[in-house]
């Protein structure tokens, strides 16, 4: 599996190519501005997309989903909680299939309700839940201090610290990071009891 990540837009965006190198299969993670980038990396490594996977509804992330489209006729994957227009509802455990690749749905409310990450082959694309030195807000609509503590505590604290940590903008002093890193130096990371967070977090 290599990743392709793409800096997009005035809000500091990442987009990710995700290709699986034994086919000419691949998926685009959030795809919003600059596509034209997209489309040259799609096209410089020959690239056939399968998917355009969203890992929640906010615009930013999801822009360039009708464009990607047009460009490559692929699929629209989004967590079943989306309300915005997509071809193929996942859930929680879900694999999304590209090539001989594999990428697990998780699901990690506390941005948003439709908040998902997805982890495979020493990669983890966290969206909004987890950025490097910190965590998605939760003050737009369908977040969630509660639930985004559970996300951390409950699913993401638990996972390998050798991941690669792949965010959804580039918020920290690096372009990625790793689970075990950002458990040892994420505040938002740092193990505290669910009020605590509460009370941190400004709920």
């Amino acid at each position: 599996m290599k990743v392709h990540q793409i800096q997009v837009g005035n809000m500091q965006n990442f987009t990710y190519v995700v290709e699986d190198e034994e086919t000419d299969q691949a998926i685009v993670i959030d795809p919003s501005w600059d596509l034209e980038q997209i489309e040259q990396i799609i096209q410089r490594n020959n690239l056939k997309i399968k998917y355009i996977v969203n890992t929640h509804h906010h615009f930013d992330h999801t822009l360039g989903n009708e464009g990607i489209v047009k460009l490559t006729n692929a699929k629209i994957i989004q967590h079943e909680k989306s309300e915005l227009k997509h071809d193929i509802a996942v859930k929680d455990g879900d694999v999304i299939e590209f090539g001989n690749s594999k990428l697990t749905v998780l699901h990690t409310p506390g941005h948003s309700k439709d908040s998902m990450c997805l982890i495979g082959d020493g990669n983890f694309f966290s969206g909004d839940t987890l950025f490097v030195g910190n965590c998605g807000r939760i003050d737009l609509p369908g977040g969630s201090a509660k639930e985004l503590y559970h996300s951390l505590f409950d699913v993401l604290y638990s996972l390998n610290d050798d991941l690669i940590l792949y965010c959804g903008h580039n918020y920290g002093n690096s372009l990625t990071s790793t689970i075990g890193k950002e458990k040892l130096t994420n505040f938002v990371m740092q193990k505290r009891t669910e009020q605590e967070f509460l009370d941190m977090m400004g709920q």
